[in-house]
């Protein structure tokens, strides 16, 4: 029973993240590596942190992408880079498997930092490879990471605030409840 309350306690605190996504914010200041890395770090080994991270993200990505941002385009199930996005959720969950095994604030720094170069990384790749943008170069290559390092920032310092918010709540919050109800049981 108890185990059943901490698993719907996590996955809350990933859902409720991933609404924020709805709310007004700066370009590329998500949640996505903080989620990613939150279900690594306190759902064990068993992968659903990041089954429910990446369900949560999904669902914001249809909210977003067929109501907020809607075109006459009809349903949007996927957009052009979201194999890139959900790949790059994927390598910082891993990455959080490795750096989160004991939870800390300098391990938890660390995995923010890392899941902001790996979005970075990853879904620019993304953009370059779609030819869209870029041409299919070194040059193009070069140049789209280039012109994607000013959003790196906003990218670092989501990742950073919405780590530090997740961790901290459930470590000083309800962790400490859910031990103390357990010594009441």
């Amino acid at each position: 029973m108890q185990n059943n309350k901490r698993i719907f306690v996590l996955a809350a605190i990933i859902i409720v993240a991933a609404l924020t996504r709805l709310i007004p914010h700066p370009m590329n200041f998500t949640p996505l590596g903080a989620m990613a890395l939150f279900g690594s770090a306190y759902f064990g080994r068993k992968g659903l942190g990041l089954l429910i991270t990446m369900i949560a993200w999904m669902v914001s990505d249809l909210v977003l992408n067929n109501l907020v941002y809607a075109s006459s385009g009809g349903f949007t199930l996927f957009t052009e880079g979201a194999l890139y996005i959900y790949g790059s959720i994927v390598l910082i969950y891993l990455l959080g498997k490795h750096v989160l095994n004991k939870v800390s604030i300098g391990r938890m720094l660390v995995g923010s930092v890392s899941a902001s170069v790996i979005f970075f990384i990853v879904s620019n790749l993304g953009v370059w490879a779609s030819g869209t943008m870029y041409p299919l170069s070194v040059e193009g290559l070069v140049a789209c990471y280039a012109a994607a390092i000013p959003f790196f920032q906003n990218t670092l310092a989501g990742d950073l605030a919405y780590a530090g918010l997740l961790f901290f709540l459930y470590e000083r919050f309800l962790k400490s409840q859910m031990i103390t109800d357990r010594l009441r049981s």
